[in-house]
């Protein structure tokens, strides 16, 4: 039976790897054709592009400012720290008391600048510089709301110790009304621009695709810089023109056609 057993089993064995080399050459060969391919379906929210138009829009508003910010400071030095931050304290209560006096609110003064810094001399012909002494600079903003009295206010400051003016912005307090109105004139300017196109290509607009929009506002600075020492009371009052000021307003229109 053991003899009989093994001449039979290798037949079958051979046969059987005959088949299964058959079964691997045929899954090679056929195999890109057999193999599982993904489903494709049609995505029903894919819709032809938009033809479109995209043009751009500006709108110009001329204003006139009813406030003004007035940036006034003390600059002083001295050799000791201590020193220069009394005489700073002191000079900056008297500049900001003239300007309440002069009509500016408390809520209307805001300090913007205070440091404190060394002094050095550097002409010391290559040596280590010296220090000298230490320099304190205080500064506010005034805003002030009665232009009438913008030149009092200026005068006011440089005659209690200001020693500073860094400039003057003028500016309109609420600009709802005039950037509303450069807007709509900015989007009439971006329509006639595409009607014109639309018309040149034979076609008509049917819709707006999206709409964006700058706007910025065009503050008229006046900078100024005190000679260092207070004015005389007796000299003339500054002279100050208020002038017009101007809000811009862009936008960027994508408009359809068919």
């Amino acid at each position: 039976m053991t003899s009989l057993t093994g001449s039979t089993a290798r037949p079958r064995l051979g046969w059987l790897a005959v088949g299964a080399f058959a079964g691997l050459a045929l899954a090679v060969a056929f195999g890109p054709a057999l193999a599982m391919r993904p489903a494709r379906a049609v995505d029903p929210t894919t819709t032809t592009p938009e033809h479109t138009i995209s043009v751009s829009g500006i709108g110009r508003v001329t204003t006139t400012p009813d406030v003004a910010d007035v940036r006034v400071g003390v600059q002083v030095t001295r050799t000791k720290v201590r020193d220069a931050q009394a005489a700073a304290a002191t000079a900056m209560a008297a500049v900001i008391a003239a300007l309440k006096a002069t009509g500016v609110a408390d809520k209307d003064i805001q300090t913007t600048a205070l440091s404190l810094q060394p002094v050095y001399d550097y002409s010391s012909n290559g040596n280590t510089p010296k220090l000298t002494g230490y320099q304190i600079v205080n500064s506010v903003t005034a805003t002030v709301r009665r232009l009438d009295t913008i030149s009092d206010v200026i005068d006011g400051a440089l005659a209690a110790g200001a020693t500073t003016l860094d400039g003057i912005t003028f500016r309109v307090d609420d600009q709802t009304a005039p950037e509303a109105q450069a807007r709509a004139a900015a989007m009439s300017d971006a329509r006639a621009k595409a009607d014109a196109l639309a018309k040149a290509a034979g076609v008509t607009i049917t819709g707006v695709s999206s709409i964006s929009e700058q706007s910025a506002s065009v503050p008229v600075p006046m900078p100024y810089v005190a000679g260092g020492a207070a004015l005389d009371k007796a000299a003339p009052s500054t002279p100050v023109q208020v002038g017009t000021n101007e809000v811009d307003v862009s936008v960027n229109v994508v408009y359809i056609i068919p």
